[in-house]
């Protein structure tokens, strides 16, 4: 057993992508599933299928767990506590940082040591240049296994000893990816009334979308520093122009209600004396509960 044996454990889509993606670097791969049948093609391309769950956990001092969620990787796990002591565990399941922590508990009392990670790709572009993956827990093992761990996607980082920091930024970077789409999807309904295809609309939405990653630049600065000049426009002038949007939907028979919780929280900010801030002011809201 080398340092750069790794075994997997879970082959969904994901799972398989991420066999693949340690084959193809040319690390000695184990895998295992609950279902059989998905690790063919894996098998063809030189895995070792393990019959069991424990089988694939003793081949690798590097285990890797990638299922559908928390209760499943316990499921998974629970029976493997004493053959995972010693070992170094890497949890890819999506889950919540409260989850994270817990199984880093879980693991600590094992002597197993554990690292919660997020893939931020879709298994179709695992291993390539496109994918990154973030890390949370123990920075030494980390760094250990970072060389078989980087196989996964050129954009590997890690983010500090607190567990749930994968997690974390996995779900606040799904926030964003959502409000993108959601946002395009809402604009090629609009412009859909006018005949304008979604493919013709699409080259203008991705121009404003980078030119968006300036003002996010400019607004975390801005937010860390708990000051929200109107540097560009004030919560006043958005507003008056979410109004614009709302109208047009309604007018052109397209759903409101995006453009309308966009105006509900800013109409708060207006309600606490904010109007004549920058937009960035906006975190005071996120920052409270919802109402």
């Amino acid at each position: 057993m080398r340092d750069t044996d790794v075994t997997v454990l879970g082959l969904g889509l994901m799972g398989q992508a991420l066999a693949g993606a340690f084959l193809k670097d040319g690390h000695a791969t184990t895998v295992w599933n609950r279902s059989e049948g998905k690790a063919g093609q894996l098998a063809e391309q030189g895995a070792v299928l393990a019959s069991s769950a424990r089988d694939a956990a003793e081949a690798s001092p590097l285990v890797v767990v990638c299922v559908s969620d928390h209760a499943a990787v316990r499921a998974v796990l629970d029976p493997l506590g004493d053959v995972l002591a010693g070992r170094v565990l890497v949890n890819l399941t999506s889950g919540t940082s409260e989850q994270a922590r817990a199984t880093a508990e879980w693991a600590a009392e094992r002597g197993i040591t554990y690292l919660d990670g997020a893939i931020m790709a879709i298994p179709q572009v695992v291993g390539t240049a496109d994918a990154f993956l973030l890390y949370s827990g123990p920075e030494a093992a980390y760094e250990a296994h970072e060389p078989t761990l980087r196989s996964l996607g050129a954009g590997t980082t890690y983010l500090g000893a607190d567990h749930g920091l994968s997690s974390l930024y996995d779900v606040a970077l799904l926030g964003i990816m959502w409000g993108t789409l959601n946002s395009f999807l809402h604009g090629a309904a609009l412009l859909g009334t006018a005949k304008v295809e979604a493919t013709t609309f699409a080259p203008f939405a991705n121009r404003w979308i980078e030119a968006v990653t300036g003002f996010v630049s400019a607004y975390a600065g801005q937010v860390d520093q708990g000051a929200y000049p109107a540097l560009d426009a004030t919560i006043d002038t958005h507003v008056a122009t979410v109004d614009h949007l709302i109208h047009e939907s309604e007018a052109a028979g397209v759903n409101t209600e995006l453009p309308r919780l966009v105006r509900t929280l800013a109409d708060r900010a207006l309600a606490g004396g904010q109007g004549g801030l920058g937009y960035a002011a906006m975190i005071e809201q996120f920052r409270s509960p919802s109402a």
